[in-house]
């Protein structure tokens, strides 16, 4: 262990000795938090501005008097839409969905013939079609309302269509809520995590053989095993290091959120800043070990850094598969490293409570991977003082 304890050493300086890179590694990881709130609190705040606004963007509406006293009792602003609202629209540089009123609304109205409203959006225009379900809602209470009026003028009591009585109930707490807007959070993490360990574990291990200062590091007595290990724990403690960092830095991050419903729903503190570091800690040694051993058959830092781009795509389609798998959590799901973390990083910002059986089954899985990521990496190098 004394001999690990030198290599340990020995390594964790040479990876703070690069300063332009840990600079960069630091940077990153520790203003990770802030960016991300800063961005979603925006988004969530220009929601909420959209909200408040209320406003309608209608062509012919001034052909409708019955439609736009309708709006306005509704506490709705009413604009004139611009004339290239559909090309604009359409490159996603106007954010509204527009009502377009025919021209002979009011006569087909008091003849009885049901005029036809359209409401024109764009799919892939996420604001427009966002704004499009509010205004359908809109246009169906107008077109109750005036249901109704016709009723009552026939001596009917409108209250002999409404059969049935439907009332909604959300079942998702508030920090459910807010962990749908706040669910990229535990995937960048993961992957400053990652990024942080790769520059270490390919500097260790192809970078020292191609400056040729591994073979002289083979001839020392120590034994193989120690030698492994004390890299293995100067890469795993810089992936760690930026773990710290990077959870941490959601504590002070939430002083610069613009949304207070954002503000008021997203509770990060001590307890889920410790919860995440149990998850991250394990799978940081165990990246660490993973990307040593990729590169550890390189003969250069580039032949290294192109195969260990395998580790990376894998980790960054990880969260695919929560996309494609609609069935919701997987009892499988925490057999996977990187997945079980995304997932149940998820679940603590979504307030559920973990239970030891949880913790310990992502744990146990990252330390079995490490250990034969580990004794891969002891192998390649006593074969290559052998050679």
């Amino acid at each position: 262990m004394g001999a690990a304890w030198q290599v340990f050493r020995k390594e964790l300086l040479d990876a703070l000795r690069d300063r332009r890179t840990l600079l960069m590694v630091l940077l990153s990881s520790v203003a990770i938090g802030p960016l991300l709130l800063v961005a979603l609190s925006a988004l969530v705040a220009d929601f909420e501005a959209r909200a408040e606004a209320r406003e309608v963007y209608a062509v012919g509406l001034a052909q409708a008097p019955t439609l736009q006293n309708y709006l306005l009792r509704q506490a709705w602003t009413l604009q004139a839409a611009p004339g290239d609202y559909e090309a604009a629209m359409v490159k996603r540089s106007f954010g509204h969905a527009v009502l377009v009123v025919p021209a002979g609304f009011e006569r087909d109205l008091a003849d009885g013939v049901a005029p036809r409203l359209t409401v024109v959006s764009a799919s892939a225009n996420n604001r427009a079609q966002g704004e499009a379900s509010s205004l359908a809602h809109l246009l169906r209470g107008f077109n109750q309302e005036q249901a109704g009026l016709r009723l009552v003028m026939q001596g009917v009591s409108p209250a002999l269509l409404q059969v049935v009585q439907v009332n909604e109930q959300d079942l998702a707490d508030a920090r459910v809520r807010a962990a749908q807007f706040t669910r990229m959070l535990p995937f960048f993490v993961l992957m400053a995590v990652l990024y942080g360990a790769l520059h270490a574990a390919l500097d260790t291990t192809a970078g020292e053989r191609e400056r040729g200062s591994l073979e002289p590091l083979l001839m020392t007595p120590a034994p193989r095993w120690a030698l492994v290990l004390g890299k293995w724990g100067a890469v795993a403690s810089v992936g760690m290091g930026v773990a710290v960092l990077s959870c941490f830095s959601f504590l002070p991050g939430q002083w610069l959120l613009r949304s207070e419903t954002l503000s008021a729903m997203f509770q990060f503190g001590p307890r889920e800043a410790a919860l995440f570091l149990a998850l991250l800690l394990p799978l940081a040694a165990m990246l660490s070990a993973l990307l040593m051993a990729v590169a550890i058959r390189c003969k250069s830092f580039k032949e290294a850094q192109a195969n260990n781009t395998v580790v990376v795509l894998a980790v960054s389609l990880v969260p695919m598969v929560t996309v494609f798998n609609q069935g919701g959590e997987q009892p499988w799901h925490l057999w996977v490293p990187a997945l079980a973390q995304l997932t149940l990083m998820q679940r603590v910002l979504e307030g559920e409570a973990l239970a030891a059986a949880d913790l310990f089954l992502p744990l146990a899985v990252s330390a079995v991977l490490s250990a034969l990521c580990v004794a891969y990496v002891a192998r390649q190098l006593r074969a290559a003082a052998l050679r």
